[in-house]
């Protein structure tokens, strides 16, 4: 596959660099990022015809056998690497006895061929295939899953690879694609049923008499405030390590699957979280990463030492380590919540390991994650602001006059703000740099330089007790809930969290801008943000995309309980305005 490969980087340390080239440099970076003999390589499909088929398989994780829904009989299913400007047909059969779907995350294609059940085509019957057919117009690294119930849960996902079709301007010698997920050899039927019935279920890791003795994490306020609100402070994810197991490339912690590497070489990892409800910290222990890539856009090379990838987020970054330090180095993906890992091994030669450090100390939600940010009221306070008269009651609607009331409602933030320069929860005080989206510049400069003719306000909205889920307070069918936009209109588009909890919201079939303040023509282009709890995300949209498309929480319990609406954009094609 064409790339760009700086020789220089490339030959320096080499064991053929006298002769000018290396055994690797025959074979492109799908194959020379093979790793057989240590784990299962990813298996790959190219071309302008691919053949798919849904099925079902016995799955085995950590040598327990389960049960798996799977894309070409393994998950996750194959790596689908495909060129810029070419088209691509792919034949999808389902042999389940359910109706299947296949979604093609963060690609730009027509809506009839988005794989939305329901909305963009009707779905795939039983024993029926479907061609999905549509350019390529785009090069990065997306991923592919099941929008049919909860498969996507069960192993129905996998990545795709697009190639620019001129020059890459991320220089690189290997590249590994890092597919992580979590699962449970429970029944995802069943899981949400337990959330459903007790939404703590899952959570072992309450704080316990010992712990609010010595003072762990919250003064006595803040433990009252929760205690009063009937909340609990662990509570940062809904499904933990109680019941996952969290996977790279369909492999297990004690798996270990592992990725080779010469030492000198610029590696590219091509991280994709294709979880269904877990944020993972990544990072490798003794060695730094340069993001050059999220969701699919190039950005502007920024060094870090850790990253917090949220569901369905991609990134790319590049590794490179020393000619000659001959050592194994630890790929930790860490859950948000810390109840267990994704382990994988990058390595010179077979064989060797890594230290895998212990899990680290799991956070605690703060006031902040409750929408009340007190350094924001002490910053007024000093300015001479009065704010005797503010209303913080979490629950009065007049802070939200859009958000429709009643029990799916818990809380209202009384006063979310920005958290875009934040790196996410429990990550602000680890000692090193983590990614945030203030860090991320974009590459080229945005196509739309146009102002936003309109602003939107949607508020992030639920119940955990109850466990329902929605936009504004309504959680509707997908047929009956409507956000409208005019064909190529520009908006401005204000994501407000009143949860207690990270959201990450995608929108089908476009890209926005994150509006970051700091780079003006240059924000960071994405298909899914991250709006952390009680936090805010502004976005720039152009609506370019005629059709209908899917908005939702890409957490799939958040999105089976309700937090769904459908992305109009008319007129069509053909249509008249």
């Amino acid at each position: 596959m064409p790339r760009t490969v700086d020789r220089r980087q490339f030959l320096r340390g080499t064991p053929l660099a006298a002769a000018g080239l290396s055994m690797n440099a025959l074979f492109p970076s799908w194959a020379r990022s093979a790793t057989t003999g240590l784990a299962t390589p990813l298996p790959m499909v190219s071309g302008t015809d691919i053949a798919l088929t849904i099925g079902h398989a016995a799955f085995e994780v950590d040598g327990r056998m389960s049960h798996a829904v799977t894309v070409n009989g393994t998950v996750p299913g194959p790596l689908i690497r495909l060129k810029q400007g070419q088209n691509v047909r792919l034949a999808v059969t389902n042999t389940l006895s359910e109706d299947s779907s296949i979604h093609w995350h963060g690609l730009l294609l027509p809506f009839q061929m988005d794989g939305v059940p329901g909305l963009s085509f009707p779905g795939i019957r039983p024993g029926e295939t479907f061609v999905y057919d549509f350019p390529v117009r785009q090069a990065g690294t997306y991923w592919y899953h099941s929008h049919s119930g909860l498969q996507e849960q069960i192993g129905h996902m996998g990545p795709i690879v697009i190639d620019p079709a001129g020059a890459d301007p991320v220089a690189y010698d290997r590249e590994h694609i890092i597919v992580l997920s979590d699962w449970s050899a429970m029944h995802p039927h069943a899981v949400m049923l337990k959330l459903r019935q007790q939404p703590g279920y899952f959570n072992h890791q309450r704080q316990t008499l010992g712990g609010l003795l010595a003072g762990e994490g919250q003064n006595a306020a803040d433990r009252a405030e929760w205690a009063n609100m009937r909340m609990d402070p662990t509570d940062i994810s809904d499904v933990t390590g109680s019941t996952y197991t969290y996977l790279v490339n369909g492999h297990g912690p004690k798996d270990n699957w592992t990725a080779l590497f010469t030492p000198g070489e610029r590696v590219r990892l091509r991280i994709i979280n294709a979880a269904a409800m877990t944020y993972f910290n990544f990072r490798i222990p003794g060695i730094d990463m340069t993001v050059v890539q999220a969701d699919g856009n190039d950005v502007r090379p920024v060094k870090v030492a850790e990253l917090q990838i949220a569901v369905a987020e991609t990134y790319d970054v590049i590794i490179e380590t020393k000619p000659g330090d001959d050592r194994a180095f630890t790929l930790v993906a860490e859950a948000v919540d810390r109840s267990g890992m994704a382990r994988a091994t990058l390595a010179p030669r077979a064989g060797m390991v890594a230290e895998v450090p212990p899990l680290r100390q799991r956070p605690l939600a703060t006031m902040k994650d409750m929408g009340m940010d007190m350094s924001g009221m002490a910053a007024m306070a000093a300015a001479g602001i009065d704010t005797s008269a503010m209303d913080m009651s979490m629950r009065n609607p007049k802070n939200a006059p859009q958000v429709r009331m009643g029990p799916g409602v818990q809380t209202i933030a009384p006063m979310p703000v920005d958290r875009t320069g934040e790196p996410g929860q429990g990550l602000a005080d680890v000692g090193h740099k983590v990614l945030t989206y203030r860090d991320l510049v974009a590459f080229d400069p945005n196509p739309d330089p146009r102002p936003p003719s309109r602003s939107l306000e949607i508020h992030l909205t639920g119940n955990m007790e109850r466990y329902m889920w929605s936009f504004d307070g309504v959680s509707l069918s997908p047929l009956k809930a409507k956000l409208p936009f005019r064909r190529d209109e520009r908006v401005r588009v204000k994501l407000v969290n009143d949860t207690m909890m990270a959201h990450p919201i995608h929108l089908h079939g476009h890209f926005f801008e994150v509006v970051t303040s700091d780079t003006p023509g240059f924000h960071p282009r994405k298909h899914t943000v991250s709006v952390l709890p009680g936090g805010t995300v502004t976005f720039d949209l152009t609506a370019d995309a005629p059709g209908d498309w899917a908005f939702h929480c890409h957490m799939l319990y958040h999105m089976h309980a309700g937090m769904f609406q459908v992305v109009t954009v008319r007129p069509l094609d053909g249509e008249t305005a």
